[in-house]
């Protein structure tokens, strides 16, 4: 028992110095003359802190890049319980399939 909470305590470690799940789009020259276009809004040059779609950018004439506000659950019981994105904290609940009040437990979450 001793060893199984190390390894969650472990897991969580990890889990949480892991980099969000990131993406880069690089511009033609000229292409991106009034900012960057992210799912069809216009964001200006700059950091961008939050976008729509829960991501944070840096946005240049060069390109474009991106990584989630989120980690996405997978280990969780999933015969209980099932994932609900939540737009307004950017991140996953995963709630009881019968009580969706409930909270379950997450055992780790990928970026």
């Amino acid at each position: 028992m001793k060893s199984f909470l190390t390894f969650l305590l472990a897991m969580g470690i990890i889990v949480a110095l892991g980099d969000a799940y990131c993406w880069t789009k690089v511009y033609k020259p000229r292409e991106a003359q009034n900012g960057c276009m992210v799912n069809g809004k216009l964001y200006p040059f700059g950091r961008i802190e939050r976008t729509e779609d829960c991501y944070r950018c840096t946005c240049s004439e060069d390109g474009l890049r991106c990584c989630s506000l989120f980690h996405t659950p997978v280990a969780y019981d999933k015969k209980n319980c099932k994932v609900v994105f939540n737009k307004e904290s950017c991140d996953y609940d995963v709630v009881q399939k019968d009580d969706p009040s409930k909270a379950c437990f997450i055992y780790a979450r990928v970026g």
